[in-house]
């Protein structure tokens, strides 16, 4: 189980830190589909059983945790950034963007905010820190891998229905072996990545398909 060592520091240095909140990202490197972010604040000292970063669970076990998180959590908001963004932005840019955005929907008021990963931008008017591997060392960033992670999995289903040719329900839209080969077979989608098909195939543009439904 998760220990609450990173939050509790927090707490020792700046004395109040009543709000802690943890965000991160779902869907940096898919070929296809928006990214997803999400802000959790959970109550602070709260053990969920089998919490923990979300790659490293099962897609029931985060199904059951997701639940779980939207009924404890004191606030937590989900965001995207779009595929045009992605394109204009890049990844990282975007990734930012859509945690934010998640960041700024809380219904509550961070007093400070744990980013997963080295980066923090875009947070000037609040306080925040980029935590390496956040998603294994902090409860709030956990807790936010998991919804954006859950939230992601379920659009790229939905989007699967639209674009069966690319079995987005299997690969979530990465870049497996069966999607590069199906992108080849059948040209691009307009849910898919412009700039991440250049660098997978940069042999030109690919032909577009339009909606199967």
């Amino acid at each position: 189980m998760m220990n609450w060592e990173l939050e509790n520091s927090l707490i020792r240095d700046d004395i109040r830190e009543d709000y802690i909140c943890g965000t991160d990202e779902a869907g940096r490197g898919p070929l296809a589909g928006d990214v997803y972010a999400a802000a959790v604040i959970l109550p602070h000292g709260l053990e969920i059983d089998g919490l923990n970063d979300s790659k490293g669970l099962s897609p029931k076990w985060r199904e059951k945790l997701y639940d779980i998180i939207i009924e404890k959590a004191v606030a937590y908001a989900i965001e995207t950034a779009t595929i045009d963004e992605i394109d204009r932005l890049n990844i990282l840019n975007a990734s930012l963007r859509a945690m934010r955005r998640a960041v700024n929907n809380l219904k509550v008021k961070p007093d400070f905010i744990l980013v997963d990963g080295h980066i923090v931008r875009g947070f000037d008017d609040l306080k925040a820190r980029g935590i390496i591997k956040g998603d294994k060392l902090s409860p709030n960033i956990a807790a936010a891998s998991i919804l954006a992670k859950v939230a992601r999995d379920r659009y790229m289903r939905e989007l699967a229905e639209f674009y069966p040719l690319y079995k987005f329900e299997n690969n979530k839209g990465y870049p497996t072996a069966e999607h590069i080969y199906r992108i080849k077979m059948f040209g691009k989608s307009p849910v898919h990545r412009e700039s991440f098909l250049k660098k997978i195939l940069p042999e030109g543009e690919l032909p577009q398909i339009e909606v199967h439904v």
